[in-house]
């Protein structure tokens, strides 16, 4: 089974593109996939969104955090697919939000399940996109992707995860990620 983990991040936020319902005018700066099967990483620039989505298209399952609702939004620019109906898909947002009752950051689950934590956030990836830093925007996805595959990983292996509540709490969550 080939498991690919996903993540991309924009060029613009949602105000530089009118708002949150716009998110396909966003633009791809990076995407980065991660497959179990092959065990590799790759970096796709927005010239190579179309390899991309053959890439996703080939995946037994594909693994992200919040990537149902924004990073294929933001990719269907780039596609005549709709992605959400013709990719298989595991939303890790969208499964702990179905389980918790709300939404929780990646950085408050990375932390209270691995002890690690993200190295950045999107809009410094914008920042970096402005500036010319395409080495910094691709290292910050890889590690987003190794932090989603690891906490996948824990979730499938231990059925539950952990998460850090706004007051530092830490808490657990029984999950269903079996491999």
């Amino acid at each position: 089974m080939d498991i690919v983990y996903f993540d991309l991040e924009t060029q613009r936020t949602a105000n530089d593109v009118g708002g949150w319902d716009k998110k396909h005018e966003m633009g791809m700066s990076l995407g980065v996939t991660y497959s179990s099967k092959d065990q590799t990483y790759e970096i796709f620039g927005e010239d190579r969104a179309e390899q991309l989505i053959r890439r996703l298209q080939r995946a037994d399952l594909i693994v992200g955090f919040n990537h149902v609702r924004f990073d294929y939004d933001v990719l269907m620019a780039y596609t005549i697919l709709d992605l959400r109906e013709n990719l298989v898909s595991l939303d890790l947002l969208q499964e702990v939000e179905r389980i918790a009752g709300h939404r929780l950051k990646l950085e408050d689950i990375a932390q209270a399940t691995l002890g690690v934590g993200k190295t950045a956030d999107g809009l410094d990836a914008i920042r970096w996109w402005r500036e010319g830093k395409i080495l910094e925007i691709a290292k910050y996805c890889c590690f987003d992707v190794k932090v989603t595959r690891l906490v996948h990983e824990f979730g499938a292996a231990n059925k539950k995860i952990y998460f850090n509540d706004r007051f530092g709490r830490r808490n657990s969550l029984d999950v269903d990620w079996r491999l």
